[in-house]
């Protein structure tokens, strides 16, 4: 009998994949063990094995098609097995609505007037604003399937000229991960109300401290210890502090943690990835750097677990933009966190060096976002008062 291969579930959080790659061929053999196609969540990419031996009779989804987590992917069986794709798909659909509602019967989809359409070709109507009053099914009992519905574009389909004078551009749908960070800064925005302030630190111990590590670069077990995993540890210092800086708010209540989950921002190829470091309060400098450097190098290569990307794992986040020569900025919030920190350039600024003496100090931009439907502006800048306490003392021994 005919296996469906369904869409993997990674992590609780994940709704659907996209393919990005189908290494088997509709009617080649497969071995348990080979690889029958690669795909991606929002944040990490992953391969799918063949778990036992047969034909492909079928692929039900393209390279690049947003396959829902538990839909059927492709088909295994016998060769000359019969497979109907659209039925599959019900079958599916089926499925879970029997997981959903045990005691119920399972609903199919219709349209007006008694006629019924597959949940694939109905979401493509709704999608695409196709009217399907007058098409034809060619399913069984007359279903209307995703084929009719593509035969019926054909058939409407027009070329509408280009004025001569039109600018020339290309449209290029957004990417899954996009998609993604697009509705979650939107919904922080729309359902937070969020405040900036900014502050400058005297940054000499820290150049003074980054200038120490480097010289002990060609020492046994040297730690690349950057600028901004000082930061990340004065940040975890002044939380200890702070602790009601170290929450999230779900509806009227506070989360206060007890340890420090510090998501870290990384900047990738395919989008920003917020990363989380659990109990960073527990790590010491060196070993934080590790874990970030580590955690950075699996986003980039797609390798992160889901999990570890819930913005509900972090209790507090940094942001850095100092690389890029940015002095200022507002970063969103990450919900349900209630505040998170921006890193921004150093900058040499004019400051009293005592007897009368002026002179140029460099100084690292800190800008706080928090929500003060949960903190309030006196506490958020005692807060951020104490990180840049907690970088103008910094020590390396």
């Amino acid at each position: 009998m005919a296996t469906h291969i369904k869409m993997p579930r990674q992590g609780q959080s994940v709704e659907s994949c996209i393919i990005t790659k189908r290494y088997v061929e509709e009617g080649s053999e497969v071995i348990k063990g080979d690889l029958l196609f690669a795909y991606e969540t929002d944040k990490a990419s992953f391969e799918y094995e063949s778990e036992q031996d047969g034909i492909l009779l079928k692929w039900l989804f393209k390279e690049g098609d947003e396959v829902p987590v538990l839909e059927a992917v492709c088909i295994i069986g016998e060769e000359g097995e019969d497979v109907d794709e659209e039925e599959i798909h019900a079958r599916d659909d089926d499925s879970r609505n029997k997981r959903s509602h045990p005691p119920g019967p399972v609903v199919l989809s219709h349209l007006e007037g008694g006629a019924r359409i597959s949940p694939r070709a109905r979401k493509m109507a709704e999608e695409k604003g196709i009217d399907i009053s007058t098409i034809k099914g060619s399913g069984t009992r007359g279903r209307i399937i995703v084929r009719d519905l593509e035969e019926a574009e054909k058939t409407e389909k027009k070329v509408v000229p280009t004025p001569a004078d039109t600018e020339e551009y290309i449209d290029e749908p957004l990417a899954n991960i996009r998609k993604i960070i697009a509705k979650s800064m939107l919904r922080s925005l729309q359902n937070s109300a969020q405040l900036t302030h900014h502050l400058g630190a005297d940054a000499r111990k820290l150049l003074a401290a980054r200038d120490k590590i480097k010289e002990g670069k060609e020492k046994e077990g040297y730690v690349n210890i950057t600028i901004n995993d000082m930061v990340c540890f004065a940040v975890i210092k002044a939380l200890a502090k702070h602790p009601r800086i170290n929450s999230q708010l779900h509806g009227e209540t506070m989360r206060l943690f007890s340890n420090v989950n510090l998501g870290i921002a990384v900047d990738t190829d395919r989008g920003l990835m917020v990363p989380v470091i659990r109990r960073a309060d527990k790590l010491s400098l060196g070993t934080l750097s590790k874990e970030a450097a580590a955690l950075s190098a699996r986003c980039r290569s797609g390798a992160v677990d889901p999990d570890m990307l819930n913005p509900e794992a972090a209790s507090f986040t940094v942001t850095n933009l100092g690389n890029y020569g940015v002095e200022m900025f507002t970063p969103v919030i990450n919900l349900p966190q209630t505040a998170i920190l921006g890193v921004n350039a150093i900058v040499p600024r004019p400051a009293d060096l005592g007897d009368g003496i002026y002179g140029f100090v460099p100084y690292i931009g800190l800008s706080l976002t928090y929500d003060h439907r949960a903190i309030d502006g006196g506490e958020a800048s005692r807060f951020l008062k104490q990180v840049a306490e907690e970088i103008e003392n910094i020590e390396i021994k």
